[in-house]
């Protein structure tokens, strides 16, 4: 039994195929793991602030020299980090805006980043990726093809994710891509592909 994360970052709603290819994936790890447990998370529609200049002192402050105002600005960080904390499996819908990923997932990677929580640096300079034993998904839609061809130099969410979820130490990290939704001759079965090449570790 596992416990999923499903991070949706579409504006796009109940339109959304990134969400509705992550859906089906949590749909797979379900069949896989019977029993798992899911709670969902819509960056879109909890509205992730952005970070300021108090809220990122107060993330790179060692917690004791907090006072109440500062903890109370990192409150909405440390109830992203618990969950993520919990997750076995995080499915993470991440549709390609602008050659890279939407703002909103930008925005809770800032907040589950800290120092001493999810990373560290060792003797020797090197990162040390804190956040470990985690399985990730991300569901990659794209109107255009950027797996391959011309447009793969502009894929900059699925380099992206892997380089920087890898340095929070969550390495194991599989693309599941819907792309090509807005070519003729593709889009026709772009998400029928898709869902058949969903494989579960």
């Amino acid at each position: 039994m596992k416990h999923i994360l499903h991070l949706m970052s579409s504006i796009q709603g109940n339109q959304s195929y990134s969400i509705k290819l992550g859906r089906l994936i949590v749909e797979k790890i379900q069949k896989k793991y019977p029993g798992s447990t899911v709670e969902e998370l819509n960056l879109a529609e909890n509205e992730i602030p952005h970070l300021n200049p108090d809220s990122l002192r107060s993330l790179f402050s060692p917690p004791n020299l907090l006072n109440e105002e500062q903890k109370e600005s990192i409150r909405f960080s440390d109830d992203l980090l618990k969950q993520l904390f919990k997750a076995d499996i995080i499915v993470i819908g991440a549709p390609l805006y602008n050659f890279t990923i939407p703002s909103t997932l930008k925005a809770w990677i800032d907040h589950i980043t800290r120092p001493g929580v999810t990373f560290g640096y060792g003797e020797d300079g090197r990162p040390i990726g804190m956040v470990t034993d985690k399985k990730v998904y991300v569901a990659m839609t794209s109107g255009g093809v950027y797996s391959e061809g011309p447009g793969k130099a502009n894929d900059f969410v699925v380099p992206y994710l892997q380089a920087f979820l890898g340095f929070l130490g969550m390495s194991d990290l599989t693309a599941i891509r819907a792309e090509g939704l807005k070519v003729p001759g593709i889009k026709e079965t772009a998400m029928e592909n898709a869902i058949d090449s969903i494989v579960i570790d």
